[in-house]
């Protein structure tokens, strides 16, 4: 540690910079994709129907139950260059992360949805309203209220998740720290600023969503 060379920091700075750019980058469009894909299979599993309940909880476990680093490699090597001939890293890392978040959400959704008392239900049905609109305008409002801190720390993990993508040469912050520890074989200069950049985005986005908690 005495012999720190800032001038490596210093070299890599517009590299950790566009890391750290396309590292958020991936985190809102996996956050927003996995919540649209959650907020759909949630609804699917808290059907009554088996044929809707079914695959949605098939679909759930087996992203549950499999590692992310596994899902990044099938998707990049595999599902990826079915529609392209060249695979794409960006692509596959915001597609992986998305149904990743997406698995994860939906059963937040869902044990908020199943939170909310069942008299609520009961009651917009004598009010008229069908199991759709009782869903929608009395249900999913309360649940979606409840779920919104567990939200928000799946967006922390989405951002340090989304380190797993360097292994599949997307340029994401933890690419350009495994680029600078390959040139220099300098340990504490490239890990120690790429732990920093992620603890402030993490810090930073924690304080925001606790902000936006307390004013919902």
């Amino acid at each position: 540690m005495s012999d720190f060379k800032f001038s490596i920091i210093q070299e890599y700075a517009p590299f950790f910079l566009s890391g750290t750019w396309l590292t958020i980058k991936l985190s809102l469009i996996a956050i927003l994709c996995g919540f649209l894909l959650g907020l759909v299979l949630a609804l699917l599993r808290t059907s009554k129907k088996k044929c809707l309940s079914f695959p949605a909880l098939l679909f759930i476990e087996s992203i549950r139950g499999t590692p992310l680093l596994l899902q990044l490699l099938i998707t990049y090597f595999g599902i990826v260059p079915l529609f392209m001939k060249k695979p794409d890293g960006v692509l596959s890392a915001a597609l992986a992360l998305s149904i990743n978040a997406g698995a994860y959400i939906a059963e937040t959704i869902r044990a908020g949805i199943q939170s909310v008392d069942v008299g609520q239900g009961e009651a917009a049905s004598a009010l008229g309203l069908s199991a759709w609109q009782s869903m929608r305008y009395v249900i999913l409002p309360q649940a979606l209220k409840s779920v919104v801190p567990a939200l928000g720390n799946s967006f922390v993990s989405l951002i340090k998740d989304s380190s797993l993508a360097s292994v599949i040469a997307t340029p994401e912050l933890m690419y350009w720290a495994n680029a600078a520890n390959a040139q220099y074989y300098r340990v504490w200069e490239t890990f120690i600023t790429t732990a920093v950049i992620y603890l402030f985005l993490t810090v930073v986005t924690s304080r925001i969503l606790a902000k936006l908690e307390k004013n919902m």
